[in-house]
């Protein structure tokens, strides 16, 4: 391996269909959703459904998404004192970089608010990683290379975006991704904020999920380039992870991906684990948290791995191994294998 695993020890999330992890995972378990109309319209003037946060004020832009990203952070900071908050780096991870309708203006800005909001300064080694979907891997690979080095005991990595933002719906309606009364392959926006804190893997006498491979690759045929779907890049990011993670695909008992709505990213999830599947199966799920919470953008694939460990915690999982992985509108791919550790191991 190129890192040592590393475990999720701590999650928090804030969704449309829960303010805080264990309501938002009985909700993605009992696929309820929030579903409503917006105050948003599309071109033909009908109401754009979509997946708000319910916040106990009506906060809007750079506002809301510094609260949902606090909440989502507290809830994995509960017996932190100032000094513990010193010694953990914070990697933030937002919508990225020139994304039309992208909330967050200034990203330095945003995380010393942040800070100020929490009433704690992080470790020097924090960072904003502004790679959406991806962030949380790319974040998760930055995690255990800070824990591997001894750069950090523990790592916080935490997420924040939304896509019910005008800018935003209008490009992704213009480019036929926003479900709409025009348009049935389309997703449905969301927001949220999700976080997960990370340490080094050791013998603990409860059970324990661990990050064991990452891998990342680059898609040519991405949904906007027009070019025939292959799946080349999330193959070959699938099949980094697997190796990263010294298994092979035999050990995988299902898979959690970002699809949000619309064929492609189904398609291409089906098409690269078909690719390099060799093992005989009765059954291989795929979950799909964005069924419930909508397209939130950078917090999905940390939404996916708290999803991952409550089902290993309540033994609802269809077993310890399972693929994550991630995909960007502008061909970046990541994946990620996770196992769950047994009491003891």
């Amino acid at each position: 391996m190129s890192a040592m695993p590393v475990v999720v020890s701590r999650t928090g999330m804030v969704t449309g269909v829960g303010l805080d992890a264990p309501a938002s995972c009985a909700a993605i378990r009992g696929a309820i959703d929030n579903f409503q109309q917006t105050a948003f319209r599309d071109r033909r003037g009908e109401w754009i459904m979509g997946c708000e946060v319910p916040l106990e004020y009506p906060w809007r832009g750079e506002k809301k998404l510094l609260m949902m990203a606090a909440r989502a952070i507290e809830q994995c900071l509960d017996g932190f004192d100032e000094a513990a908050c010193a010694a953990t780096p914070l990697l933030l991870c937002l919508a990225e970089t020139g994304r039309p309708g992208r909330i967050v203006q200034d990203d330095v800005r945003f995380f010393e608010a942040l800070q100020d909001e929490l009433g704690f300064s992080f470790h020097a080694h924090s960072a904003v990683i502004a790679q959406g979907h991806v962030s949380a891997a790319v974040a998760l690979n930055r995690a255990r290379q800070l824990i591997g080095a001894s750069a950090a005991a523990q790592v916080l990595v935490a997420a924040s975006d939304s896509l019910l933002a005008a800018g935003a719906l209008a490009d992704c309606e213009a480019r036929d991704r926003l479900l709409t009364s025009e348009n049935s392959d389309g997703f449905i926006p969301g927001e949220g904020a999700a976080a997960l804190l990370v340490e080094p893997l050791r013998t603990q006498p409860w059970g324990q999920l661990a990050c064991r491979g990452i891998g990342f690759a680059i898609e040519e045929a991405h949904i906007d380039s027009g070019e025939p779907l292959r799946a080349d890049g999330l193959t070959a990011a699938i099949k980094q992870s697997l190796q990263d993670a010294g298994c092979n695909e035999s050990v995988l008992a299902f898979k959690i991906i970002d699809a949000s709505g619309g064929q492609y990213a189904f398609k291409e999830a089906t098409l690269a684990f078909g690719r390099i599947d060799r093992t005989r199966r009765t059954e291989f799920d795929v979950w799909h948290p964005a069924d419930c919470i909508g397209e939130v953008g950078a917090p999905i694939g940390l939404a996916m791995a708290a999803v991952l460990k409550v089902a290993c915690e309540k033994a609802y999982a269809k077993g310890s191994s399972v693929l994550l992985h991630l995909g960007n509108d502008d061909g970046k791919r990541a994946a990620m294998v996770f196992s769950w550790y047994a009491a003891g191991g």
